[in-house]
């Protein structure tokens, strides 16, 4: 049987408890443990699919074609696992099953509760098997949430069930820091605390987000207010990079605390993965600098898979990236001036197209290496059409219904397997050998995640060739286009897809790797 680590957090949202789960997960893996995460959302959305980035951040894929909560891209990164539909769930998610359980009668006509018919459906995706030795599971909000009480009964349940040993409840709060007085107070901690107690559950530890380090006398005050060992609170100090939380961590000696917990012998950890990464940050190398046209800049997670893939490719190529947001609905030429490659992300709707256009233009003219994700294969696709192919009103459908459709939904979509006219999740590509792409990857198939309704159509083919942009990776049955390319220049490969979703901080992604090296080639 897997044994269960639950995290929860307290005091404000926005604690950093996806990172914490994913470190706790890679100490487990440095020794040796298997290790797969699950997210638990209370909010009512069914999926984050429909939220907006301006507002919940990125929406993440998986292999599966579910969209779900940004902290499951922690958890693939960190601990190279693939995770699936069943390890995304919000409290929308629980309540559509258990009703429309009671519509087809599954519950033979009983009175349908919040106890125990919801937190057995809740307590049905904490135990979905897994073939690990560990399984760490986020609840997502804050202790005190209305929307969450009923999952922190249901885990408080489970760990009655399955054994209180074979269960470690993980706990964040915050000590805010008075600089007026130079206090850093635990109080918020410790009612944070016992809030959670209230519940029925007891923290096993405790990681309290600080600006510098608890002193010992806090440790022990917290811990005597909050019903643990001093030795059992740590500081989750702020960092610079995300992948120093494990290496801080492990100098606390977090792995011990679990072990102690689940009777594990205490064994040293392969730190070096994320040695490398400190070592990386610190060093003295070149920086390039790599504009993103884009629009969902007002939340900072809203590419977060794709700033982290930009970084992953820096560290492949022993050079820091430097990100540059550029307004794609202000764009201008000029700022691009200053930029070693443009990188143009996903997104929906008409806001800011022209701009993302108009930077692909730039990008081909000047001969400065591109990259475009989804939207920026298509805006690469209507950019070349209307000012190489001279056809004035080449456009999508999605932004002019009347104009030379050369984006499209295509006709022969199955909406049943893609959320209705969206395609989502990972779908095999076919590379032709004689192309940038296959220089790439290395191979002639791929497979790649999606998230997108409409495509490129195949049938301009011909003419787009002939013009100097070769399609260079197509679906299996050759009607969907997924990656162009212009031969001639130093770098221009687009992809309809989303390689975001699968880099890695120990071996960055293919395509993320070639346009980090020649933007850096074009920077010297």
């Amino acid at each position: 049987m897997a044994k269960y680590i639950f995290i929860t957090g307290g005091v404000v949202s926005s604690l950093g408890k996806g990172v914490a789960a994913a470190s706790c997960g890679a100490l487990l893996q440095s020794r040796g443990y298997t290790v797969h995460a699950r997210k638990f959302d209370p909010y009512l959305n069914v999926d984050p699919g429909t939220m907006s980035p301006f507002q919940h951040g990125e929406v993440y894929v998986t292999n599966d074609g579910y969209e779900t909560d940004l902290d499951l891209g922690y958890y693939e990164r960190f601990l190279g696992a693939k995770l699936t539909r069943n390890d995304s769930v919000s409290g929308g998610r629980i309540y559509w099953d258990v009703l429309s359980a009671e519509r087809r009668g599954d519950y033979l006509g009983a009175t349908v509760q919040m106890i125990p018919h919801v937190t057995n459906k809740i307590k049905d995706y904490i135990s979905t098997p897994v073939d690990t030795d560990f399984v760490v599971c986020e609840i997502g909000g804050t202790v005190g949430d209305i929307e969450g009480q009923i999952f922190l009964e249901s885990i408080r349940q489970f760990a009655n069930q399955v054994g209180r040993r074979n269960v470690m409840f993980v706990h964040l709060t915050l000590a805010p820091y008075l600089e007026k007085s130079g206090e850093l107070k635990t109080k918020p901690t410790q009612m944070s605390v016992r809030r959670l107690l209230e519940n029925g559950i007891q923290a096993d530890m405790l990681i309290v987000r600080t600006p510098r380090m608890l002193t010992s006398d806090e440790r022990a005050k917290i811990g005597m207010f909050c019903n643990l060992p001093a030795k059992n609170v740590i500081s989750g100090i702020d960092v610079d990079n995300i992948y120093k939380i494990p290496l801080a961590y492990e100098g606390q000696h977090v792995f011990d605390i679990i072990a102690d917990h689940f009777g594990l012998p205490n064994a040293i950890g392969d730190m070096t993965r994320f040695e490398k990464i400190e070592k990386y940050l610190a060093a003295d190398i070149p920086t390039v600098n790599i504009g993103i046209v884009g629009k969902y800049f007002d939340v900072p997670d809203a590419y977060k898979s794709l700033n982290e893939a930009l970084f992953h490719a820096g560290i492949q190529n022993n050079v820091h990236v430097k990100l540059k947001k550029i307004n794609a609905e202000t764009f201008t030429p000029d700022d691009c001036a200053d930029v070693d490659g443009i990188l143009v992300p996903g997104g929906f709707g008409v806001r800011g197209v022209a701009g993302k256009i108009a930077a692909a233009g730039y990008a081909r003219e000047n001969r400065v290496p591109y990259m475009g994700i989804c939207l920026g294969m298509q805006v690469a696709v209507i950019e070349f059409a209307r000012n190489v192919l001279g056809i004035a009103d080449a456009d999508s459908t999605e932004f002019n219904k009347s104009a030379t459709p050369i984006i499209n939904i295509m006709a022969d979509h199955d909406a049943a397997d893609m959320g209705g006219t969206l395609r989502l999740g990972a779908y095999p590509c076919v590379i032709a050998p004689d192309s940038r792409a296959y220089e790439i990857y290395g191979t002639e198939n791929i497979s790649e995640r999606h998230r997108h309704r409409y495509e490129m159509d195949v049938t301009w083919r011909e003419k787009f060739e002939a013009a100097g942009m070769k399609i260079s990776g197509l679906s299996p049955d050759g009607k969907l286009p997924e990656i162009v390319e212009i031969p001639s220049h130093p770098f221009f490969v687009a992809g309809q897809f989303h390689p975001e979703f699968q880099s890695s901080p120990y071996t960055g992604h293919p395509m993320f790797n070639a346009f980090i090296a020649a933007a850096a080639k074009n920077h010297k």
